[in-house]
């Protein structure tokens, strides 16, 4: 304890020594040496009775009292003023308060320039724009509800990573696509939950940066988030209407004509094509004279293996199909995973619709004809692919 002398209790529970009639000598100094004298506790009274009062227990008694000499008989240094004590406790617990503004600006920078590389600067200008644009409702969405540029800034930049790194997608034909005007992508349909749907247009707006407008089923609108989703990414109803105006407005529209039987078929029938509907595409293609692009899609098969089904539970939901994999719902959310299988889109070459006469999309035999065509087509390009795929996850 240094020069520091403990003064020890008392025997009879008083501080100071002897037998606690008398403070010590060490705690009379203790004591006020200036101004008025300690004022005396007034006396407890007497009880009236003869019966002795118990002892009153003392204060002082509580604690032991220490006494500390002063060290090398350095000067008192005066208390400070408590509102400064306040605050500069306070300013002692904030550790920011003491870096520069200009520590603050070399921080930001370093770690924008470590998020959005050396070109962080007009990259945030143009966000900034963005949150501008958006607040201010001064942004364009079509007829449709297509947003293109929530679908370029947020659909396609989360999609992108996924077709790059997980599916892996080699895209071929993409000269067959149309550079302007309308044309109508015809694809097969594959993979429990339409993925490839999603894959297909961002693919092409990789390669060609057109933006393909999707024909859906009435299912996905009636979906409260996904219905509202789908339209700002340039889905809409498939149905000839529809179809017909954005060909005759140069859109690239997608159909799917297997539907909900081919992505619902079971892992046993991959690959075979399912019935292409009633040639409703063929008859809107035709009327607008607009070329039919064939695509086939290899891979979307394997990223969830159907391997059966809950037709019960599904009428009950009003959903076309329950579906069970090997890995849902054994495995819960993590099920929903999609396996990493290779993907490979082709695209043939147009079969033209403009050679036709204008009365061609009432021929029900023409229909026909040019629907099977565009079926054979994609199933014979589909055996070829599958031939030349090594494996199914490389």
């Amino acid at each position: 304890m240094g020069d520091a002398e403990i003064i020890p209790i008392g025997t009879r529970g008083q501080p100071g020594r002897g037998t606690g009639k008398r403070p010590s000598a060490a705690a009379r100094g203790l004591a006020p040496k200036t101004g008025a004298p300690a004022r005396k506790a007034p006396a407890a009274k007497k009880p009236a009775t003869g019966t002795p009062s118990p002892p009153q227990p003392d204060p002082a008694a509580e604690t032991p009292v220490i006494e500390t000499a002063p060290v090398n008989d350095a000067p008192a240094v005066p208390e400070p003023v408590a509102g400064a004590a306040a605050r500069t406790e306070e300013r002692g617990l904030s550790p920011l308060a003491g870096i520069p503004v200009g520590d603050w600006l070399a921080a930001f920078q370093h770690a924008s320039k470590e998020l959005f590389g050396d070109q962080w600067e007009p990259q945030l200008a143009r966000f900034l724009a963005f949150l501008r644009r958006r607040l201010t409702g001064e942004y364009v969405v079509d007829e449709y509800g297509f947003d293109a540029e929530v679908t370029e800034r947020f659909f396609m930049a989360a999609l992108r990573p996924v077709a790059q790194k997980w599916f892996r997608i080699e895209v071929r034909g993409v000269e067959n696509i149309p550079a302007e005007g309308g044309a109508l992508v015809v694809s097969n349909h594959s993979g429990t939950i339409p993925v490839d749907g999603l894959m297909t247009m961002v693919s092409i707006h990789d390669q060609t940066g057109r933006h393909l407008r999707p024909l859906g089923a009435d299912l996905v609108f009636r979906l409260p988030v996904v219905g509202s989703l789908a339209r700002k990414g340039g889905a809409t109803l498939a149905c000839n209407e529809d179809a017909e105006r954005m060909l005759s407005d140069g859109k690239l529209v997608g159909v799917w004509p297997e539907g909900f039987k081919g992505i619902g078929k079971p892992f046993s029938d991959r690959y075979k094509l399912q019935r292409f509907g009633r040639g409703g595409f063929v008859s809107a293609a035709l009327r607008t004279g607009v070329p039919i692009v064939p695509l086939s899609v290899v891979g979307a098969e394997e990223i969830y293996p159907l391997v059966g089904n809950i037709p019960s539970l599904a009428r009950l939901l009003g959903v076309p199909y329950i579906p069970i994999t090997p890995f849902f719902p054994l495995l819960g959310p993590l099920g929903l995973v999609p396996l990493p299988s290779k993907w490979l889109l082709e695209f043939g070459e147009p079969i033209r619709t403009d050679e036709y006469d204008a009365g061609a999309a009432e021929d029900p035999m023409l229909v026909f004809n040019v629907t099977d065509q565009v079926r054979e087509t994609i199933q014979h390009t589909l055996y070829n692919l599958l031939r030349e795929r090594e494996s199914v996850f490389r």
